[in-house]
C-alpha cells in the first residue's frame, strides 16, 4: 500500500502545470451549463483534430462525426433529447433516497444541471454526433452471451480524446448515449447512411460557471487488482 506521502506526492505530480495531460484527466467532469456564445473555427479543429488522433482496432478508424451547428437542426435535436431525460432522471433521482448533507446537496446539483442541459441541449454552439459502422469493426465479443462491447473501443477513444481538448480549450462538455432511443430520427435528420449507426452526442460550448474541475472517482486500490480478480495490489 502505498504511503501518505506518495499519494500526496503523486497528486501533486499529477496537478503541476507541466503535467498538463494528467491535469486535462483529473479535471474533466461533465460541464453541462454552457454559453451559446459561438466557437472560434480554429478551436474547433483542433478539438476535432484531437478526435482524429485517436486509436482504433486495427487503424480501421470506424467513427464518423457529424459537427451540427445550424441553429434549426440543434433545436430538433433538442426536442428529441428532452422526453429521454425526463423519463432516465426519475430512476437518477431515486437514487438519491437516503442520501443526506452534502453527498445529497452534490447529487442534487448535478440534477439540476442536467435537467439545464435536457431543457438546453440544442442550445449549444455545437452538438458533435458520432457515428460508426460495425461492418469496418472486429468485434470479437460479438458471440459471447453477454452484452457486446468491443466495439466501442474503436470508437470512445476518439470521444475522450475530443473532451480532454475540450478541457485544454476552456470548453465544456459532457458525452450523453440518450439520443440512441432516437436513433431512427437523428440517421433521418442529419442523413446518416444505412450502413453508419449513432453511439453519442457530445454538446460543447463555453461554460456558465466554473466549467471542469475536481472530479470524483474511485481509488487505484479499489479499481487495480495484483494478478488476479479481486486481489490487492500494492504499488
Amino acid at each position: 500500500m502505498r504511503s501518505t506521502v506518495a499519494a500526496n506526492n503523486e497528486d501533486e505530480a499529477m496537478s503541476d502545470t507541466n503535467n498538463s495531460l494528467y491535469n486535462a484527466m483529473s479535471t474533466l467532469r461533465a460541464v453541462r451549463r454552457l454559453r451559446e456564445d459561438p466557437i472560434p473555427e480554429d478551436v474547433l479543429r483542433r478539438v476535432l483534430q484531437a478526435a482524429a488522433w485517436a486509436p482504433s482496432g486495427g487503424n480501421q478508424q470506424p467513427w464518423r462525426m457529424v459537427v451540427v451547428r445550424d441553429g434549426e437542426t440543434r433545436r430538433r435535436i433538442g426536442e428529441l433529447y428532452r422526453p429521454h431525460w425526463q423519463r432516465y432522471r426519475k430512476g437518477y433521482v431515486k437514487r438519491l433516497e437516503g442520501l443526506e448533507g452534502e453527498e445529497l446537496a452534490k447529487q442534487q446539483r448535478t440534477v439540476a444541471a442536467a435537467d439545464h442541459l435536457g431543457d438546453n441541449l440544442g442550445s449549444a454552439p455545437a452538438l458533435l454526433v458520432f457515428c460508426f459502422n460495425p461492418k469496418m469493426m472486429a468485434i470479437t465479443d460479438a458471440p459471447l452471451d453477454r452484452p457486446s462491447v468491443v466495439g466501442g473501443g474503436s470508437v470512445y477513444p476518439a470521444v475522450e480524446n475530443l473532451m480532454l481538448a475540450c478541457v485544454n480549450e476552456g470548453l465544456g462538455c459532457t458525452l450523453t448515449t440518450l439520443l440512441c432511443y432516437e436513433e431512427d430520427a437523428m440517421k433521418e435528420l442529419l442523413e446518416i447512411p444505412d450502413d453508419w449507426y449513432t453511439c453519442g452526442v457530445v454538446p460543447i460550448g463555453y461554460p456558465r460557471g466554473k466549467g471542469h474541475g475536481p472530479i470524483s472517482r474511485r481509488s487505484v486500490e479499489d479499481q487495480c487488482f495484483a494478478d488476479r480478480f479481486g486481489a490487492t495490489l500494492e504499488i
